[in-house]
């Protein structure tokens, strides 16, 4: 079994070679709140998609923002090459939970209510249009 799981693992990282992604992992907002953002752009030019990410009055935004630009340079890196307008969209992008701080807060009669201060972890992934169309 465990020469298995190192086989597909290997197979993994080969594949994340091709693709051209950025995290952001343990951000202090709740999931929901970040979906929001992220579901503005999905599937977007890159461009488009920071001209709505500057304009948003979302906190969410701006870090949102400062990963897809991330992203972006992620990709110039790996291509060697700088990318043109309307070149690059955003292929994929999905929120995940991330650990949950668990708090007590003082309630009537010595109770405690609880208070959970979510996180979460945002994956983003770029890519060029006639790659895309080649895969499907």
């Amino acid at each position: 079994m465990g020469a298995r799981k190192k086989i597909s693992a290997e197979k993994r990282k080969e594949a994340l070679k091709t693709m051209y992604f950025a995290k952001l992992q343990n951000v202090p907002t709740s999931p929901r709140k970040m979906r929001l953002v992220a579901d503005m752009i999905r599937g977007m030019e890159v461009n488009r998609a920071l001209g709505v990410l500057k304009f948003s009055s979302k906190e969410a935004s701006a870090r949102v923002e400062k990963l897809l630009r991330s992203a972006i340079a992620n990709w110039e890196q790996k291509n060697e090459r700088k990318a043109e307008s309307g070149e690059l969209f955003v292929t994929k992008i999905y929120v995940d939970g991330g650990a949950t701080l668990k708090r007590m807060r003082p309630a009537p009669r010595g109770r405690g209510y609880r208070i959970r201060k979510r996180s979460n972890h945002v994956t983003l992934f770029v890519d060029s249009k006639s790659t895309n169309d080649n895969q499907n």
